[in-house]
Formats: C-alpha cells, structure tokens, sequence
C-alpha cells in the first residue's frame, strides 16, 4: 500500500474486513479520523487514516475495548507519537551538527 498516496472507503473496509458503515460510524466518533473528502462527497484514506483505524480495529476488535474506552486509549497513543515524533526530530539536530563538527574536525586536520 506504500505506493498510493489515498484509498477508497471501499478499499480500506475491505483491508479490515468491516462495513464502510462502520468506518463512517468511526469518523464520527473519532476525531482523529477525517479522511479527505473530495468534492463528490467520496473519503480518500490517507496513510495516516489507515494506521488510525488500524489502531482503533485493534482496540475496538480485537481487545473488546468500549467506544470510550477505546477514545481514552487512541488520545494517549496520539499524545506518544507526537512526544515520540518531537524527540525524533531533537535527535536529527543533535545528528546533523555531530556531522557538521565531525566534517570540520576533518577539515581542519
């Protein structure tokens, strides 16, 4: 699926095996889900929409979570992926001046 930038609701409901219905039922519940709605009124799922409602499949599916439940748990996976994502991006300046040193120390030398 990496090579597609957006999916159909059809596409996505049958990835999960579960009603476009459902998925519906979900934007409204979850405001983290808001797939793309072009003009015609048609969802396009990006990536991002797909790892939401894999994680909420999860949780709701699999682990027999409650809609609140399930609300409660997807609100601090998203508030440790932008932690996570924060600390990525710390880490990638911290690199990126290591190499500056680094190519100045070999200049120098």
């Amino acid at each position: 699926m990496a090579t597609k930038r957006y999916w159909t609701i059809s596409e996505v409901a049958e990835q999960f095996d579960v009603n476009a219905s459902l998925l519906r039922y979900w934007e409204k519940e979850f405001s983290a889900l808001d797939p793309k709605k072009q003009g015609s009124g048609k969802r396009a799922y990006t990536a991002k929409d797909i790892e939401i409602i894999g994680v909420l499949h999860d949780l709701l599916k699999r682990k027999g979570y409650t809609i609140d439940g399930a609300k409660r748990q997807l609100k601090q996976a998203l508030k440790e992926h932008r932690q996570l994502e924060a600390l990525r991006q710390r880490l990638e300046a911290i690199r990126a001046e290591l190499v500056d040193i680094a190519d100045d120390v070999e200049r120098k030398a």
